[in-house]
């Protein structure tokens, strides 16, 4: 178990296995850190949404989800009754078999918007819409590193559905706002430019994003992606048949911020010491 120590010699934080227990200091920070990225979501007059925390295997696998991210998927599935009298006087169970598990019907999210487009399948837009939603998100990975990544983490998204003109601007802006926060926070970040799995490697689409990168992270400290801009082009309106007033497909990009991601760098910046960064953050 990893502990993060403040300037109080109190535990701001406890990592054990990829899993992140939070002090005090660590959720006045992250609740600030929020209110400053909601904030954001409201400058666009963004609808905020809270949606369910499982998610359906056949609506992921209409997104390709199974294509370009299994080796991120958790999934969900009840005991079985079998199972439920076998265990009733075990008192050392330390795992559940797989054969003591029914077929898996949902997963857990491994980002938050998915659930935005999901939500308004077979919708019809008369205008460019914004929805905003933090998440907490799961995802399988091959190693953990502290805050820097996490099998359970918070994710704000604000996402733009309607014309390609209006996503890209909504991307260009929240690029330069990212930037801008950055700065006055005292974190130095860099823009790398990062792919999508969304589209066939082979494909045109694939050859188009390689031509006009879709997606751009920025980065801290070298290697920890804190937030990122991505354009889907209509991936999500051909998948989710979402349409614009004319029958089109609508196009949709949204603005990632990894909570605890913001956090570490935060932490790094200053030391750990919590009542510099409460300062920082009242901007």
């Amino acid at each position: 178990m990893n502990n993060g120590i403040d300037t109080a010699d109190k535990a701001l934080y406890s990592i054990d296995q990829g899993l992140a227990t939070f002090g005090e200091g660590a959720i006045k920070i992250v609740e600030q850190l929020d209110s400053i990225f909601l904030k954001l979501a409201r400058e666009v007059n963004a609808e905020y949404n809270v949606y369910p925390p499982l998610m359906k295997v056949q609506e992921l696998a209409r997104l390709d989800y199974f294509k370009n991210f299994p080796h991120l998927g958790l999934t969900v599935s009840q005991l079985s009754p079998e199972s439920c009298d076998c265990f009733t006087n075990d008192t050392s169970v330390d795992a559940i078999q797989s054969e003591y598990h029914l077929d898996s019907h949902y997963m857990l999210p491994s980002a938050a918007c998915y659930n935005i487009y999901l939500n308004m399948q077979g919708q019809v837009l008369p205008q460019t819409k914004y929805v905003t939603t933090i998440a907490r998100c799961y995802r399988n990975e091959n190693e953990y590193n502290e805050l820097k990544r996490l099998w359970s983490f918070q994710m704000r998204e604000i996402v733009c559905i309607g014309s390609t003109k209006d996503v890209q601007t909504h991307l260009k802006q929240h690029k330069t706002k990212i930037l801008s926060l950055a700065k006055q926070l005292g974190l130095q970040i860099e823009i790398q430019v990062a792919t999508d799995p969304f589209y066939d490697k082979d494909g045109s689409k694939a050859l188009l994003q390689r031509l006009d990168p879709v997606k751009e992270e920025f980065v801290y400290g070298g290697s920890v992606s804190i937030a990122s801009v991505n354009y889907h082009r209509n991936f999500f309106g051909e998948r989710c048949n979402i349409k614009d007033s004319s029958g089109n497909s609508v196009f949709s990009g949204c603005v990632a911020f990894g909570i605890e991601r913001w956090l570490h760098a935060l932490l790094e910046a200053y030391d750990q010491n919590i009542d510099v960064i409460l300062e920082k953050l009242k901007l």
